[in-house]
């Protein structure tokens, strides 16, 4: 199989209906953040049981199609000795976060972009030969009257990213976001996704990225974190409708953050999306992290005898991010 037909292939299996992204690509420091949200210790052996916790998860991973690593976790294996980067039981692909964090943009007012593409070919292709199939790097954008410099500098840099991934075999998930916090309304969140959207999808093209073999990753359109809360049926509405005017119908699937959203908000929303009858050319999926790991961290405690509780919680709520994919979700999941 030559590369692009790889590429097709992959990214297109990545969005199958029913299947999403786990994120377990939280950097030492942000799942450091989570685990002392339970008083559990940042230490290696920590960070890896509760990896091995999803992993091993009986049933989940037929509700998944891939999986987003950190670097950390290239090394590092299960009891039973299984390299979790090499961890494709049920046909979940594994993925690798290539940005290297934020700096400030020069000439802002505190905007910022995303480094790493120095010596990214060489990553890639190491990551490659390891066995990623794909890519995830991540752009960030404040709502409020963002600079054009700032949204013409992260849209070429994930366009260059995207790039340099798909001559190395890797299918690039190209991730500009919006941030949830500040007082914005849901119309602001919606002018502002469109302008970045379109600067990234411009400069895809400028950078002859095959978009057959790309996926986007990207926020929901919602009010910010200090607005008046609306329905998921708005929510669904506003989202789709800047997907519509920005994403060519050529990209497969398109995965959604859930943007600092509770888990059943995030669930809630995606089934909204793909109830909603209206031209959606591509699969709507997720590509969570907290959103499929905060009742997980809850349930387990960072207590072996609540390794069961916390695999049913974790089945939970993978099972209910599938079936919103389908737009079947019921909202019934008591307990999760």
């Amino acid at each position: 199989m030559n590369i692009v037909d790889e590429l097709a292939k992959n990214a297109a299996y990545i969005g199958t209906p029913g299947k999403g992204i786990l994120a377990v690509d939280e950097s030492i420091d942000t799942i450091g953040k989570r685990l002392s949200s339970i008083n559990v210790e940042n230490v290696e052996e920590n960070r890896r049981f509760f990896r091995e916790l999803l992993f091993t998860t009986p049933g989940a991973l037929q509700y998944l199609s891939g999986v987003i690593l950190f670097e950390e976790t290239l090394y590092q294996k299960t009891t039973s000795g299984i390299n979790y980067f090499g961890y494709n039981e049920g046909g979940v692909l594994p993925g690798i976060k290539l940005d290297k964090g934020y700096v400030e943009l020069n000439g802002t007012n505190g905007e910022i972009f995303t480094q790493g593409l120095d010596g990214l070919a060489r990553q890639c292709r190491k990551y490659y030969e390891a066995g990623a199939r794909f890519a995830k790097w991540h752009a960030k954008i404040r709502p409020n009257e963002p600079t054009e410099l700032a949204i013409q500098e992260n849209a070429n840099r994930l366009a260059m990213y995207a790039a340099i991934s798909q001559q190395c075999g890797l299918v690039p998930i190209v991730e500009p976001d919006i941030l949830p916090t500040g007082p914005h309304d849901i119309n602001k969140c919606a002018a502002v996704t469109e302008r970045f959207l379109a600067a990234c999808y411009k400069a895809l093209n400028d950078h002859n990225v095959m978009l057959e073999g790309t996926l986007l990753k990207t926020n929901m359109v919602t009010p910010g974190s200090g607005s008046l809360k609306v329905s998921p049926e708005v929510i669904a509405e506003y989202t789709v409708r800047a997907l519509q005017r920005t994403v060519p119908v050529a990209v497969p699937a398109i995965l959604f953050l859930s943007g600092g959203q509770i888990e059943e908000e995030a669930t809630l929303n995606l089934n909204a999306m793909n109830k909603l009858r209206t031209k959606k050319p591509w699969s709507l999926s997720f590509a969570f992290g907290r959103a499929l790991q905060q009742s997980t961290l809850k349930a387990w405690a960072g207590k072996k005898e609540n390794l069961k509780k916390a695999q049913s919680a974790f089945l939970g709520r993978c099972k209910a991010n599938s079936e919103a994919t389908l737009g079947t979700y019921m909202a019934d999941a008591k307990g999760w």
